[in-house]
Parts: C-alpha cells; sequence; structure tokens
C-alpha cells in the first residue's frame, strides 16, 4: 500500500470513542484535508479491465481478435491475454479447425467479421488449419490508442505433485517458465521471484497475481501468508470450477483473503494482498452457459492513462476495486476510516459490509479432518474473531470510523440484483473494496 495511507491510517491511533456508522452523503465523518480519495477528477479516470483470458493460442476456443472485439464492444478499457505457458509471438501457429467442437463456429465468426485477406487458412491431410496472430499483428488491428489497450500475458501453468499453482502476469515481455518447487508455497515464490527479476532487468512495468486459491482447492491460507512480492490474488474467478465459495471442508476466498490479511498485518509485518475479480474465460460461443466465459468478474482501476506505466502502478497502490456487476463513484481513506459510494441504478438495492479483524483477536486454529481424523490438506479452521463483519448499512453510501482496534479493514457491496451470467448459482452481483491497513496493524518489513 502507498506510504501516504499506511500513515494516515496509523493516525487514527488517536480516535477515541465507539464505532460511528451512518450514510455519509458528504463523506463528512471520515475526509480531512489528508483524505485520500478514489474518484474521478479530471486527471483520473476509472478504467475497466480484465486481467486473465485464454485463446485458441491455448486451451480456449476463439481467436485473440474475437477475444479483444468482444470486450471492445462491450465498453472495457484493457483485455489481458494470458495463455498458458505461451506467449503470442510465432508467426506460424496453426490451429486445426475441426479440432475442437466450436471450431466450425469460430472460423465462421472470424470470416464473418474480418476480410478473407486476413484470415490465413491451408489444407493439412485433408483438414482445414489457421493460422494463429500473433499479440502485435492483432494489437495492429484491433487496439485503439487512448480508447482501448490489448496487454500481453501468461498464465504460468506450474505444480507441485497433483497440485494445480497457476499465476498471471500482466505485460511481460518474455514468457516465464512454469519455475516449481518443492512445495506449494515454494512454487508461488519462485514463479514471484522469476516475475520480479524480469521486470527489474528490462524496466518493464509487470505484475503478477495468484490465480484461483481454491482450484483443486491447491492453494492454502498458509501457502500464501509468508510469500514476499505477492501483493495479488483472485478473489473472484468467473470459471464455475474454481470454488470461489469453498465447501464445508475448505475456506472461501474471501475467508482465505481474511486470514492472510490478518496475520500478514499483525504478526508477519508483511504488506496487503489485493483482491482481484477475474473471467478466466475460455469458452466464447453460446453464451450464457455454465463453462467459463468472459463478462463475469473484473478489475476498476483509477488511473491517469490507458497504459500498462500507469495502470501496474495504481493497482500497486491499491487504487481500483473488483467488482461482478457493482459500479462505485467514490471510496475514500482517511486518518479517521473508510467510506464508499455506489452509483446506485435505479430499483436496486445495495447492502454495504465493512469487514476486518482487531487487536487481541483469537489466532489460534485447527487443523481440518476426515471422517477417520486424518489431517486435510486445506486452509486451516481459524476463530471467528479473524475477518469479521464490524458493520452493516443498507444503503448506496456508507461509511466506517476506525475505533482504535482494527488491523484491517475492507468493505465489499453486495446488490439485490442476481448476475446475469453467474460463476455460481444463485450469485448476486459485488464489489470488493480494497483493505486499508487499520491502527492496530504492526510496522512493516523491508521485503
Amino acid at each position: 500500500m502507498s506510504q501516504l495511507r499506511r500513515m494516515l491510517c496509523c493516525l487514527s491511533m488517536m480516535v477515541v470513542g465507539v464505532l460511528l456508522f451512518r450514510s455519509l452523503p458528504d463523506d463528512v465523518a471520515v475526509s480531512d484535508v489528508q483524505a485520500e480519495v478514489l474518484a474521478e477528477d479530471g486527471q483520473r479516470q476509472w478504467l475497466k479491465g480484465n486481467l486473465h483470458t485464454h485463446s485458441l493460442w491455448s486451451d480456449g476456443d476463439d481467436y485473440l481478435e474475437m477475444i479483444g472485439l468482444w470486450y471492445r464492444d462491450r465498453n472495457y478499457d484493457f483485455l489481458c491475454f494470458t495463455d498458458h505457458n505461451v506467449l503470442a509471438q510465432s508467426m506460424n501457429r496453426w490451429v486445426d479447425v475441426a479440432k475442437k467442437p466450436t471450431g466450425k463456429d469460430a472460423l465462421r465468426k472470424l470470416l464473418d467479421r474480418f476480410p478473407e485477406s486476413w484470415v490465413e487458412q491451408r489444407l493439412v491431410d485433408g483438414r482445414t488449419e489457421v493460422r494463429l496472430k500473433t499479440f502485435n499483428e492483432v494489437n495492429a488491428r484491433i487496439g485503439q490508442p487512448g480508447k482501448f489497450l490489448l496487454i500481453q500475458g501468461e498464465e504460468v501453468t506450474d505444480r507441485f505433485g497433483k497440485l494445480p499453482v497457476h499465476l498471471c502476469a500482466t505485460n511481460v515481455k518474455e514468457l516465464i517458465p512454469p519455475m516449481g518447487g518443492d512445495s506449494v508455497a515454494e512454487a508461488i515464490q519462485r514463479n514471484m521471484d522469476a516475475l520480479t527479476a524480469q521486470r527489474e532487468r528490462t524496466g518493464q512495468p509487470m505484475m503478477i497475481h495468484l490465480n484461483h486459491p481454491n482450484f483443486g482447492y491447491a492453494v492454502t491460507a498458509e501457502d500464501m501468508l509468508r510469500i514476499r512480492g505477492e501483493r495479488f490474488f483472485e478473489v473472484y474467478n468467473g470459471h464455475p470450477g474454481v470454488n470461489n465459495s469453498g465447501d464445508a471442508e475448505h475456506a472461501s476466498t474471501e475467508r482465505v483473503w481474511d486470514i492472510i490479511l490478518t496475520k500478514r498485518l499483525a504478526e508477519l509485518r508483511l504488506p496487503i494482498v489485493y483482491g482481484l475479480a477475474t473471467d478466466d474465460g475460455h469458452n466464447y460461443h453460446q453464451i450464457p452457459s455454465r463453462v467459463s466465459e468472459p463478462g463475469r468478474g473484473w478489475v476498476m482501476v483509477l488511473a491517469e492513462a490507458l497504459a500498462p506505466e500507469s495502470i501496474i502502478p495504481a493497482m500497486e497502490r491499491g487504487d481500483f476495486y473488483s467488482t461482478s456487476g457493482v459500479t462505485l463513484d467514490k471510496v475514500t481513506t482517511s486518518s479517521k476510516g473508510l467510506s464508499v459510494e455506489v452509483r446506485a441504478e435505479p430499483g436496486v438495492e445495495y447492502r454495504i459490509e465493512f469487514i476486518g479483524t482487531e487487536a487481541g483477536y483469537d489466532a489460534t486454529s485447527e487443523p481440518v479432518q476426515t471422517k477417520d481424523g486424518d489431517e486435510m490438506r486445506a486452509t486451516r479452521r481459524y476463530s471467528k474473531d479473524i475477518g469479521r463483519v464490524l458493520a452493516t448499512h443498507e444503503g448506496s453510501t456508507a461509511g466506517y470510523l476506525f475505533t482504535g482496534k482494527e488491523i484491517y479493514v475492507r468493505a465489499r457491496v453486495t446488490s439485490s440484483r442476481k448476475h446475469s451470467n453467474p460463476s455460481e448459482v444463485d450469485e448476486f452481483e459485488r464489489a470488493w473494496i480494497q483493505p486499508v491497513a487499520g491502527p492496530a496493524a504492526e510496522p512493516l518489513q523491508e521485503e
């Protein structure tokens, strides 16, 4: 988090009294002269983007240019392509049209949108193949400077034993091969270190985030606690198979987030981890259906320019929120607390919850056990003191004043409107506001 934000939060130790929680139409209760306000101001604007996307370059079922147009046509500002362990750079990559069930449909749509001179086809043993365009070719064709940004990325697809360990690298210049490790945590750390090394060597702004920790229930909160350089993970992933909500034995991704935040800020003195919402799209035909499709989750970044040089530093400062449908106008952080203003829509109701952990929490935990009493590989069970709801407000505007006890506070907005194409049954639209360190957080270590 930014030094200013941390300084402002720490000043709140001087705030005394009880929690004040009410509607704040003018932000009076949490604002001061040093407030950090996330809102469009003539220089900065909210930019909508997706950071996890697959194409025919790996296990997606559509062409880069068609995927890019899907997002551009729906008013996204930026999109990062993140195919598995490959960058779209080879000029000699061909795909067998009949290899995928939707291959013929995808080619028909491509030809409908682009002239035949753009679509390169050949016959090999009587089977039609199409050359996959490179990132640079697609970017030159459909990217629009200042209006629609394409970013080259990679899903670094690693594993420890049978456990999948996936991370998305954004704005990379060179392929990062899976680095492996002797544990899930070591595999995460080594892949993060590889991106850090590339960023330092090239000087290009880059970021990396941990994908879908509950995919295969491979990554636990304990695996993530001590990772150096970890700033982002997917609290919401639109793939129906990644278990965002967990189950009886496995914590939800939000629960994992709260455990990580508490332990890092109160015990390990490590920085905040921010929560992303992404699509993880693979399937772009016959939408909607119960597969992995675009348009389910995205980030809204407050940045000065539509460029990686502006977007990535803004995200590293926490100047963004994640959403599956709820739009915000303003988030205000000051030495007094945190407030949220939703861009309310007619006929839609909103519930704003402020979530956090306070000093003096019960830090004990116990392993999850099978019916036979054996320890399962799962996030441990922690006290309800961790990540509890500190206050709830029904309405589109709300604020939370620090009492001096908070280790961190984050906010979640839930809409009364169900998601139009959910990843899980009966899913409502939501927004996740990034956490801020509270007055009871420990001073950070040097990373």
